[in-house]
């Protein structure tokens, strides 16, 4: 078990993570890591990533949710089919390697951010014509594959989750809180089930979870303050990261 002292680099790291997740997704890309660094098994590292996440996300979730930049209405029927659906991807586990996935998941992410960066146009402006059919028959599907996705695998979920409310027609801010309200029940539903496995590792996770949530705020105001082009210039990166991530693991 490792020492005290990995939280003089866990903290910042975690704190870093919050930021980049609240803007754009992909923090797990960078907790992940550091808490196997830290020496913890495998399933201590998922278990207490998961603590620290529902802080993080939370924190976003909460700026977001005050300032107006989540859509209610549509989040709301949707959570219960992102829970489902990561319950079915986390049951599939037992059944089907990830690591056949991981390239193919690698090479989707690398295309949706080409095509989100190449479209000068695209997230910018704020286009969501509001709970249409086209509109549910886009998002109920979408966010029932994309839970499975998170239970099943998990780096880029809020990446994807970002390009389908966009697809929907919100500008990249408005897709930023969407998607982060919807990692927040995912990462609910999550830590539940891992708090009965009785793997995390409380002193690490609560700690980071807190610096994760600083960082998350800051994140989500600035994402709020700077506008979709800024949104749109960190989604790319973190495409770059989660990418990197799933090609090299």
């Amino acid at each position: 078990m490792p020492g005290p002292e990995v939280l003089l680099y866990g903290l910042p790291l975690a704190f870093l993570a919050g930021f980049i997740d609240a803007v754009a997704g992909g923090g797990g890309t960078i907790t992940l890591p550091t808490l196997f660094f830290m020496g913890l098994s495998p399933a201590q590292v998922v278990a207490t990533n998961k603590l620290l996440a529902i802080f993080g996300s939370g924190s976003a979730t909460v700026q977001y949710w005050r300032k107006g930049h989540v859509d209610r209405p549509l989040v709301l029927r949707l959570i219960p089919l992102a829970l489902l659906g990561s319950a079915i991807g986390a049951y599939l586990v037992h059944f089907v390697n990830p690591d056949a996935f991981r390239t193919l998941v690698g090479v989707v992410i690398l295309g949706v951010g080409a095509l989100v960066l190449a479209n000068k146009s695209f997230g910018l402006e704020d286009r969501y014509p509001g709970l249409t059919a086209r509109t549910l028959a886009l998002t109920l599907p979408g966010t029932f594959i994309i839970g499975m996705y998170d239970g099943f695998l998990g780096p880029g979920t809020g990446t994807f989750a970002m390009f389908l409310f966009a697809l929907a027609g919100f500008n990249l801010v408005r897709a930023s809180g969407n998607a982060r309200t919807l990692n927040f029940a995912t990462n609910l539903g999550a830590f539940l089930f891992f708090l009965i496995g009785g793997q995390m590792v409380w002193w690490i996770g609560l700690p980071m979870g807190l610096a994760n949530a600083l960082g998350a705020a800051l994140g989500a105001r600035m994402a709020m303050l700077r506008g979709s082009a800024f949104v749109k210039w960190m989604y790319g990166l973190i495409v770059l990261l989660v990418s990197a991530r799933l090609f090299l693991r």
